[in-house]
């Protein structure tokens, strides 16, 4: 794992507190750090969680923000790794989508397009 990667997924835990245990439960039923795992399956939860409740506004601009910082990163890992996790995901629920397009910087909302037009959605 690449340290753009290490940085992501600690921004996430610093975002995202509740999910440290699950966090070192993934690492440690796994062996190791499973990048899109821990995306996928701790992280985005939380956020469509987030999104869906629509309360915590000011931490939802905090990790779009970020998310915008991401997406503008030179680092292709990274942004490929955001893309296939965080973007397809957002993907999934068009309401959802909507309200986090809410909080999405330009860059952000052209991945998010770009991921949707990989799968075949538009």
């Amino acid at each position: 794992m690449n340290k753009k990667s290490e940085e992501f997924l600690r921004i996430m835990l610093d975002f995202l507190p509740s999910t440290d245990d699950a966090y070192r439960k993934s690492i440690a039923d796994n062996g190791e750090v499973l990048e899109t795992v821990i995306i996928e399956d701790i992280f985005m939860p939380e956020i469509i969680k987030l999104l869906s409740e629509e309360r915590n506004i000011d931490l939802l601009k905090s990790i779009f923000k970020y998310f915008e910082e991401v997406s503008n990163d030179e680092d292709a890992h990274i942004k490929n790794t955001f893309s296939i996790t965080v973007l397809e995901i957002l993907g999934n629920d068009r309401a959802i989508l909507g309200t986090a397009q809410k909080y999405m910087g330009t860059k952000t909302i052209q991945l998010q397009i770009e991921a949707d037009r990989a799968l075949g959605r538009i």
